[in-house]
């Protein structure tokens, strides 16, 4: 059987849907699941004593889903709630209320919840990275570039402080302390 010009149209036609509509799909899959989860977990949260992890999971559904300004509250609570938790379960939370709150472009803010995120776990790469972007959006690129090169001695592949310190090093033409990517790391 040979297929004409405007059989073969519709056939591509009716593929590129197909592929369409399954990949609408799954986006509509992940919001709902997202949707019911964030749903349940303030149920939870509402109907019994609040506790630090089930604050946390709820505040890390409200960041995916950018309602900031929940998060924000909702890490507040969470921060109150911490008893007996280790220090990375501090640095964890520490660490996504200094996000939501610069998401909110509340830096300064965000900056202060980074260090004391920092302080509960020194090596805590994420939160060094962070802190190294506040710091450039408050234009402080000394500070900045100081903590890209301090997740570079914990993590030396870490690819967002190489392309940071690659960045400002462009863009301002520091080079007062040695990049560990020049002395082969």
């Amino acid at each position: 059987m040979i297929l004409n010009l405007p059989q073969t149209y519709l056939i591509g036609l009716c593929c590129l849907l197909l592929v369409i509509a399954i990949l609408v799909g799954r986006q509509l899959f992940k919001v709902r699941k997202d949707e019911i989860k964030l749903i349940n977990l303030e149920k939870t949260v509402s109907d019994i004593e609040q506790d630090a992890a089930i604050m946390y999971e709820l505040a890390s559904v409200q960041l995916k889903k950018r309602l900031y300004p929940q998060a924000t509250s909702t890490l507040k609570k969470a921060l109150k709630q911490l008893n007996d938790e280790p220090d990375e379960a501090k640095a964890l939370i520490e660490n996504a209320l200094g996000f939501a709150l610069a998401a909110q472009n509340d830096f300064k803010s965000a900056v202060i919840h980074y260090k004391k995120a920092l302080k509960a776990k020194s090596e805590y790469s994420v939160a060094l990275n962070n802190l190294g972007f506040a710091y450039q959006q408050l234009l402080q690129e000394n500070e900045a570039y100081k903590n890209y090169q301090e997740v570079l001695k914990f993590d030396p592949n870490n690819k967002t402080a190489k392309l940071q310190i690659k960045k400002i090093e462009r863009r301002t033409g520091i080079t007062n302390a040695p990049s560990l990517e020049k002395k082969g790391f």
